[in-house]
């Protein structure tokens, strides 16, 4: 879908990307703090809305080929691109929120930031909490696999790794939606795919920067899309999760620039720690 090559950036124009990753994660955490029954999708794409016009973020969902709002909300049976609405979250409800914006960087271009993040509305379901820590753990094996591989398709046996050492989870792998390269586009070049391959893919090398985005569902990851032209739902009605994070290439390692502490927590657990950003 976005080509095979990836794109490598100036230090300078990695840090205008973490400037707009961390108005994300802002925007990500004003939206998780208002999730709750009765709260609708809109209203949440709303409170996103608010805080980006606040922190100075150009929203690059709303307008992206027609597409209405500054979030996708998916919830439960949704895989993602999930159109904010009338919908009202109920109890046990999932619900993915997939959000970016860019910001003008210091060569004048728009520099752009990605992620994504799942909630479950009290009480919690048991089968959801594990499908979200899952996704989850995945998305962050994944970074860390970066961190140590060649090539970037170690996103995808990363992924697959983890969804295989839980079989007690009927859980599959979403396909044909994958994460991809970002910079001056919110897509770019290459897919970054989350399953195993035989390819070894785009080698790696300090500049690149991917988004990362593992969706696994609880049954069958088969889906259709609705006849709003966007959003994605599993065929059987499973419910579905989606993490993602913008990643970094350094020469001594990975940084999550849609991260406050830069990945520090969620890598901590492989050892790693995040890598700075050259000064030049």
């Amino acid at each position: 879908m976005f080509g095979s090559r990836g794109q490598v950036k100036t230090w300078q124009q990695i840090r205008d990307m973490e400037r707009a990753g961390h108005i994300v994660a802002g925007m990500l955490g004003a939206v998780r703090a208002e999730i709750r029954a009765g709260v609708t999708t809109a209203e949440l794409d709303a409170v996103a809305e608010d805080f980006l016009n606040q922190a100075g973020g150009l929203s690059n969902f709303k307008g992206y080929y027609g597409y209405p709002a500054v979030i996708c909300a998916s919830v439960n049976e949704e895989i993602v691109h999930g159109i904010p609405g009338g919908r009202v979250l109920e109890p046990g409800d999932i619900i993915s929120i997939d959000g970016g914006c860019s910001v003008r960087g210091a060569d004048g271009r728009r520099w752009h930031g990605d992620s994504a993040i799942s909630a479950i509305v009290p009480p919690v379901p048991e089968d959801s909490e594990a499908l979200s820590s899952v996704t989850e753990t995945a998305l962050w094996t994944a970074i860390a696999a970066l961190a140590d591989s060649r090539y970037l398709n170690a996103v995808g046996d990363a992924v697959e790794s983890v969804v295989e050492a839980h079989p007690e989870t009927p859980l599959d792998i979403v396909r044909d939606y994958v994460g991809h390269g970002i910079g001056t586009a919110m897509h770019e070049a290459p897919e970054v795919l989350n399953y195993r391959v035989r390819e070894r893919g785009v080698r790696l090398k300090p500049g690149m920067v991917f988004a990362v985005e593992p969706m696994l569902t609880l049954g069958s990851a088969a889906s259709h899309v609705l006849d709003d032209e966007w959003t994605v739902v599993t065929n059987d009605r499973s419910r579905a999760c989606q993490w993602e994070h913008t990643v970094a290439i350094l020469p001594d390692g990975v940084r999550v620039l849609t991260a406050l502490d830069a990945g520090a927590a969620g890598l901590a657990r492989f050892g790693l720690t995040p890598a700075e950003i050259p000064a030049t």
